[in-house]
């Protein structure tokens, strides 16, 4: 089962993108995940990673979070695991 973690800036306010990502995945796949956790940190960073493997990243994909990426992201990782 796959494991995803949201590493989100605190100081930056990005705590309910955090949120809503991990709502829209949990919508999505549900029990297909093992979890979906948020890890509060500072910088500036936005990160999304699946089973260790980063799938978004603020520093590269930009300022905007762009949701269907990082569920696309994901249901190719579960696609491939199955």
């Amino acid at each position: 089962m796959t494991t995803v973690e949201i590493e989100y800036c605190v100081p930056c306010g990005l705590l309910d993108p955090a949120i809503e990502t991990q709502t829209r995945l949990l919508d999505e796949f549900g029990q297909e995940l093992e979890g979906v956790t948020l890890a509060p940190s500072h910088g500036g960073v936005f990160t999304v990673t699946a089973d260790g493997e980063t799938i978004w990243d603020r520093a590269v994909h930009g300022i905007e979070l762009d949701l269907e990426v990082i569920v696309s992201s994901v249901d190719d990782r579960l696609s491939t695991d199955a």
